[in-house]
């Protein structure tokens, strides 16, 4: 019997390069030299990696902590097979799958990861509702119990509830005990009814009387009017976690006017009668707290296996197909994420 050959990957590899920032138009699929792992890295074969609104700002040169600049490959994470270990790692193995924020390098067939960064990723669940998981799910699980410390019972508002990490934040807090509402346009008001939280309009100014004093907590990744509105809906002792600008960036906001509002939600926290206002960002948390963030997802996986969250892939496409899954991100519409599988 003649022995299986082993299965050698490519020399070269298909990447999608941003070549400028701007539009779509600036996205061109090239062949690439195969990565090899570094000391402390391992190569993977790309699963499935997002496509998903925070690339979209990438894109645009919008993303206020990327230090990189055009050609470069976006794609903020990843979930992978091992293909290659490296000098010095000794935490994984070849055949294993892992999953990474990466913040930029994953739209391509084949990547190089920190070993010490990777979360192991269980063989049984679909590496495209793995990876959905990876930014918008430990988001979400973040800012409920690192944050926001929720407590069973109490009542929580999210605007933008049908975004990926709104809805994230709708079932998490739904599975927390958590009375949960979602501000959105009238036309989603089942969507946010079927993930178990009443819905409100998005003219947020209703909502404080609808839960008068207020909410316990309030997350807010819309950002419209520097976070004012959504500020007024907290009750005594509440808080508020602004984790996104994405109204104001989609409208061209300047840099400084988003600065300015970010100072001023700091400043809120000098004000009577107890209310707290904080930003959040899953890098920046991540950075200062490595072991919230490996624990988290590990937790959230945990719950993928047992069935009790279902991430909504909108569709799976082709490298070739990110250009227009970014229009249709921009067009928004979208119930669920777009994946790039492999």
């Amino acid at each position: 019997m003649r022995p299986v050959p082993s299965v050698v990957p490519p020399q070269v590899q298909r990447t999608v390069v941003l070549r400028h920032f701007g539009g779509p138009e600036g996205f061109e699929l090239v062949d690439s030299p195969l990565p090899s792992a570094g000391p402390g890295e391992v190569r993977v074969r790309v699963l499935a990696a997002s496509v998903q609104f925070t690339d979209v700002l990438l894109r645009r040169g919008k993303y206020p902590d990327l230090k990189q600049k055009p050609p470069l490959v976006l794609g903020y994470d990843v979930v992978g097979q091992i293909d290659e270990v490296g000098p010095g790692v000794s935490n994984c193995q070849v055949g294993e799958r892992v999953a990474d924020l990466t913040v930029t390098g994953s739209y391509a067939r084949y990547r190089t990861l920190r070993a010490d960064r990777v979360v192991r990723v269980p063989a049984q669940v679909d590496p495209a509702e793995a990876a959905a998981l990876v930014l918008s799910w430990a988001t979400a699980y973040q800012l409920l119990h690192r944050l926001a410390h929720v407590k069973q019972g109490e009542r929580v508002l999210v605007l933008g509830a049908t975004g990926a990490v709104g809805q994230a934040l709708l079932v998490l807090g739904a599975l927390a005990g958590l009375e949960m509402w979602g501000a959105v346009r009238e036309e989603h008001f089942d969507r946010v009814r079927s993930l178990g939280a009443t819905p409100v309009g998005s003219n947020v100014a209703r909502a404080r009387g609808l839960a008068n004093p207020g909410f316990d907590a309030v997350f807010d990744g819309v950002g419209e009017r520097g976070f004012e509105s959504s500020w007024a809906c907290v009750r005594p002792g509440g808080r508020l976690i602004g984790f996104g600008f994405s109204q104001p960036m989609l409208s061209g906001v300047s840099t400084l006017n988003l600065g300015f509002w970010l100072l001023r939600l700091q400043c809120w926290n000098l004000l009577p009668n107890g209310r707290k206002a904080h930003f959040y960002s899953i890098e920046a948390v991540r950075k200062r707290h490595p072991e919230w963030y490996r624990a988290d997802l590990e937790k959230l996986f945990e719950l993928l296996c047992q069935g009790r969250i279902h991430p909504r892939i909108a569709e799976r496409i082709e490298l070739s197909d990110v250009p227009d899954a970014h229009r249709r991100i921009e067009a928004g519409g979208l119930d669920g994420k777009i994946m790039i599988c492999a």
